[in-house]
């Protein structure tokens, strides 16, 4: 609980400081369409970060898709020998699956997706970098400074969250789909489209779910959630929670428990940073009564 209530000040002192907007006179007579043209600048430059990443992936696609995307199919693979080296009943040589193209036009179409998808990971840091400038010029300049923190703890959560998926769910989940047979005479064929789809979904997927506390600080500045509220309603949340981690693994216990805990631990850290929220909030207010 210590852990938890020490994340969720870290958090909470980190961006606390966009409470205290201060627009100067420039942004003050920026007309609507004004701020509509400059967010659109920062979506540009945004987007085309995006694209020099996904252009460098496709660059090197023969690392990112053989190495990086085929990694957790590989009997190699770290999280498979660690598994190994724990119980000597996950050890096994190798998958009995092979991944088949049924389309003329498929491997391309492929290549194009798996490099937008790596471009989207690699560029997401500098992609919340430019909505943070888009909001920088309403704060004071020390409370810029303060607010850079955002930036790394979204970026942190997003990569968190992308290396649990690959490093933890994917194999844990691929080994469980591709072991799990009703009959020896099926063999396993899986087109690129499907592993490309079960890869992603359990990677990036998963980053953005990670976002879970960010998003909660956010609800509980705009007032639309409580910690009252959050206490009250803990059990649909973890139900929430359960379905949630159902949709973005296979059906397997196992890969459901490994989303689900994870997530029941941020909620509680979202939970945490709304107390605080609230009582900085109040502390504000009692300042502005007594001034």
């Amino acid at each position: 609980m210590l852990n938890l209530n020490f994340a969720g000040e870290y958090f909470e002192n980190t961006i606390m400081s966009l409470d205290q907007l201060d627009l100067d006179e420039n942004e003050k007579n920026m007309s609507f369409f004004d701020h509509v043209d400059e967010l659109r600048s920062h979506i540009v430059r945004a987007l085309l970060a995006i694209v020099i990443c996904a252009v460098l992936a496709f660059i090197f696609s023969d690392f990112v898709v053989n190495t990086v995307l085929f990694g957790p199919k590989s009997k190699d693979f770290i999280t498979y020998k660690i598994m190994c080296r724990i119980s000597k009943d996950a050890c096994f040589d190798g998958f009995n699956f092979t991944i088949i193209n049924t389309d003329v036009t498929g491997q391309f179409i492929m290549s194009m997706s798996i490099a937008f998808i790596s471009g989207l990971i690699v560029a997401f840091p500098y992609v919340i970098y430019e909505f943070w400038r888009f909001f920088r010029p309403a704060l004071k300049p020390s409370e810029q400074k303060q607010t850079t923190g955002i930036i790394l703890i979204s970026s942190g959560l997003f990569l968190i969250g992308v290396l649990f998926g690959y490093f933890l769910l994917a194999p844990v989940s691929l080994f469980f789909m591709a072991t799990y047979t009703i009959s020896e005479q099926i063999v396993n064929s899986w087109t690129i489209q499907s592993y490309i789809s079960f890869i992603t979904m359990l990677t990036v997927a998963t980053g953005l779910i990670f976002e879970l506390p960010l998003i909660m600080y956010f609800l509980a500045k705009l007032g639309i959630v409580n910690a009252a509220f959050l206490k009250k309603y803990r059990r649909y949340a973890i139900l929430i929670i359960v379905v949630l981690a159902a949709i973005v693994t296979p059906p397997d216990a196992g890969s459901q428990m490994l989303v689900s805990i994870p997530l029941l631990i941020l909620y509680e850290i979202g939970v945490i940073i709304t107390k605080r929220v609230e009582k900085n909030a109040a502390f504000k207010n009692a300042n502005d009564i007594i001034s």
